[in-house]
């Protein structure tokens, strides 16, 4: 979802996980779509495929991946974390999972105009 609203901004944005899935999550397509944000293309992908490369930025958000996430060997300039619920993580109905997915999207949302507000000009 993060990548969505960094592409969304302007930005130009990889995402990538300590355990990526096989397909982007039906249920984060679904709540980023009612923002009119097309993500059903993104592929999940490994860190590991980043390591080496230079970066302006490198945002981590879910609460573990601060802790789990390898060490960064290309340049970076920023190095931002903000820890949200994994909604991926979430039991229960599809409308219970659904309605976390929307709150977790709506903080990253919050959060990803603040980056933008102050990284996307400099």
């Amino acid at each position: 979802m993060a990548e969505g609203f960094a592409r969304e901004a302007g930005w130009e944005s990889f995402s990538a996980g300590t355990k990526p899935e096989i397909k982007a999550n039906p249920f984060a397509i679904k709540v980023m779509a009612e923002m009119d944000i097309d993500i059903s293309y993104h592929t999940p992908k490994s860190v590991n495929e980043y390591l080496n490369e230079k970066f302006f930025l490198i945002a981590t958000v879910c609460d573990n991946a601060k802790e789990t996430c390898p060490v960064f060997l290309g340049n970076c300039e920023h190095h931002i974390h903000c820890g949200f619920e994994d909604p991926a993580d979430i039991t229960g109905s599809d409308k219970e999972i659904t309605e976390v997915y929307r709150k977790v999207r709506d903080e990253i949302h919050v959060w990803m105009d603040t980056i933008s507000g102050d990284y996307l000009n400099n």
